[in-house]
């Protein structure tokens, strides 16, 4: 879903802001496309240092605070400030962070938006969070972006590029935890339609069996890449099943700050 048009309004005035170091990153840059499943409860802004951090609150708060909006400090340590803004019956949530720059692809700029993480960093980081930590939230984005960005097994193929200390299978051992959830833990949620818990389920199953059967036929040499398609002009999940011959397929590699795909000729 769209950002709420409050955060939608925040997003717009903080863009002239944002560079390829301090970016909008998280749920809210997940979910501001109009086929999303929710909505984000903050704006998150991700850097790539913890002195970038500090700068940019500062500079954010200065825009903020000259066009009339309150800023309440609710944690303010070195690399993470949060704050709540809010102006007449508007409020959000806003979060300076700092994250690695290692990723797959630069940040991207988008009108209203300024730069934001790619969508691909978003997935995988989408998916190292939900390893960490079992929130329903994470399980419902999961879904959302095998379906819309990349299928699981190619996300768990490239996630362990990201943080070295896993492996597919360490991966998909613990996303097999995940996934156990009754109809009360997606209340709180702003969602754009009611859950259905058997589909859901039949679905997360079907996505974990298929990525199983995908890090199998990889080979090691290329583990922790993404994929990238020059006639589909994007990132895949390729099917080794097909001939050699038949694939268009080159691997990508992340690298501190991104980079774009080498494409073949």
């Amino acid at each position: 879903m769209p950002l709420t048009p409050f955060q939608e309004q925040l997003a717009r005035l903080l863009a002239p802001q944002r560079s390829l170091d301090s970016h909008l990153a998280g749920d809210a840059a997940l979910h501001r496309v109009p086929n999303s499943k929710r909505y984000s409860n903050d704006l998150d802004y991700f850097h790539d240092s913890v002195e970038r951090v500090a700068k940019a609150f500062e500079e954010d708060r200065a825009v903020l605070l000259k066009e009339g909006y309150d800023v309440a400090i609710q944690m303010n340590q070195p690399g993470y400030i949060r704050a709540i803004v809010s102006k007449g019956d508007g409020v959000t949530k806003v979060e300076w962070s700092h994250d690695t720059a290692w990723r797959f692809m630069p940040t991207i700029k988008v009108d209203g938006i300024g730069y934001q993480l790619h969508p691909v960093d978003l997935a995988i980081n989408k998916l190292l969070a939900l390893v960490g930590r079992d929130e329903p939230r994470d399980f419902i984005d999961i879904l959302y972006v095998h379906d819309t960005v990349l299928p699981l097994g190619a996300l768990v193929w490239a996630a362990v590029g990201k943080d070295p200390g896993f492996t597919p299978n360490s991966l998909l051992e613990l996303l097999k935890r995940r996934g156990k959830y009754r109809a009360d833990d997606f209340k709180r949620l702003q969602l754009t339609e009611e859950v259905d818990l058997v589909a859901m389920k039949t679905h997360w199953l079907e996505a974990l069996a298929d990525a199983e059967k995908f890090i199998r036929l990889q080979p090691p040499e290329e583990l922790g890449c993404l994929y990238y398609s020059k006639k589909k002009e994007g990132f895949v999940a390729p099917d080794r099943a097909k001939k050699e011959k038949d694939q268009d397929v080159v691997p990508h590699f992340g690298r501190p700050g991104g980079l774009l795909p080498k494409v073949m000729d």
